[in-house]
């Protein structure tokens, strides 16, 4: 008996650090990029918006479902995307029901609709990110596409 409440100790004690997210320590920044993934993390780390980037797609928020298993995975970055581009859209619309005008370039959206509203956007998986889109006044989410693989010449 006493051999198996040892085991359950260390198996307890030992998942205990995968349940807890890492806590920024004083002074360092809240954003950025994770370290233990990104299911429950946040960022502010909004990006501009380049239409003229060869190298990335704007999503669509849609997925392909092939393994039912893996599906919630494969739903969980479209979900957020459709869950938090409306959110900051409304408080882009606010904004301009408020102001009369949309927020005159990047630095404005950042300080008047995200910082204002104390927003933090989810990590997004996939190499995925927010960027907000000055001339359409819309949050999107942008992957890059993967650079033309070069064949090794000999």
């Amino acid at each position: 008996m006493n051999g198996k409440c040892f085991l359950v100790c260390v198996v307890v004690v030992g998942c205990d650090g995968f349940y807890k997210q890492d806590q920024p320590k004083a002074g360092e920044p809240k954003g950025g990029a994770p370290k233990g993934g990104v299911i429950g993390n946040t960022t502010t780390d909004i990006k501009k918006f380049d239409p003229n980037a060869k190298n990335q797609k704007v999503s669509d928020g849609t997925f392909k479902v092939t393994d039912p298993y893996t599906a919630p995975l494969v739903a969980y970055g479209p979900a957020l995307e459709r869950s938090f581009i409306p959110l900051i859209n409304h408080d882009i619309a606010s904004f301009h029901a408020l102001e009369g005008r949309y927020p005159k370039d990047y630095n404005e959206f950042m300080e008047k609709i995200i910082k204002a509203n104390e927003r933090r956007l989810p990590v997004l998986p996939g190499g995925k990110r927010w960027v907000y889109d000055e001339k359409a006044h819309e949050l999107k989410v942008v992957q890059d596409l993967e650079p033309p693989k070069e064949e090794n010449k000999k």
